[in-house]
This record gives C-alpha cells, sequence and structure tokens, in this order.
C-alpha cells in the first residue's frame, strides 16, 4: 500500500463534486449579482442571466449532495454532471453569440473565462470516470 506525502493533495471524485458544487455556487452569486447590479455593465441581458443562475443553482445542490451523500459509485454521477456542465457551457455560447451585439468587454471576457473553466473541469470529470474509484 502506498502512503501518500501529506503535502500531496490528490484531486479524487469526491473532491471533484466539492470542486463541481462550490464552482457552481461561486457562479450563482456572480449572476444574480450580475443580474441585480450590473446587468447593464455586462450588456446579457436579465432572462439569459436568470435561466443560468437557475443552471448554477441546481448543479451547486446536485454536486454538493454528491459529495455529502454519496458514498459508492461515484462514475456515473460524475458524468452526469459533466454532460450537465458540457450543455451549461453550450448554453452559454448561445447566449454569447444570439446576444454578442449587446454584451460588453467585460461581460464576453466573464462568458468566455466561465466557458474555459467549466470544460477545463468537464475535462477533469470526464478523465475521472476512467479511473478506479477511490475515496
Amino acid at each position: 500500500m502506498k502512503m501518500q506525502s501529506a503535502g500531496k493533495w490528490r484531486l479524487t471524485p469526491r473532491r471533484l463534486f466539492l470542486l463541481d458544487g462550490l464552482g457552481a455556487c461561486v457562479t450563482a452569486v456572480v449572476l444574480t449579482a450580475m443580474l441585480i447590479l450590473f446587468q447593464k455593465a455586462v450588456g446579457m441581458p436579465q432572462f439569459a442571466l436568470k435561466v443560468l443562475s437557475f443552471c448554477a443553482v441546481v448543479f451547486a445542490v446536485y454536486s454538493l449532495s454528491c459529495f455529502f451523500f454519496l458514498k459508492k459509485n461515484w462514475q456515473t454521477f460524475l458524468k452526469i454532471i459533466a454532460v450537465a456542465n458540457f450543455l451549461y457551457c453550450c448554453l452559454t455560447t448561445f447566449f454569447v453569440i444570439f446576444y454578442f451585439e449587446g454584451l460588453t468587454v467585460l461581460g464576453l471576457c466573464y462568458f468566455l473565462f466561465e466557458i474555459t473553466i467549466i470544460l477545463s473541469l468537464v475535462f477533469l470529470e470526464i478523465k475521472s470516470t476512467n479511473k478506479p474509484i477511490e475515496k
């Protein structure tokens, strides 16, 4: 049995759920703040911000529930959130393209940054589902 050094942190499926859930919470808060305070500075219509914020809340509940309550069989649940995150990126990309003329540079930068971060997470989640399940 290998001993893990105290300073090394591994990204296990359980930790991916935590990372995903916390990231979704941050996204929901940021999108809600944009919706309430900075909508004009971002340029994305309120409808799109509400839809994206709602999705982020649902994803946060799902991922954090998996983190706290799921004891085994992580792979299926991780695949589900990976697909959901990918579809969220597709929806965000659609909104960026559809509302492109109204977006500000700040709005465009935010959404492109968010898509990049989430797609990186999707990559890690999919990669993790191909490995043996860890606790």
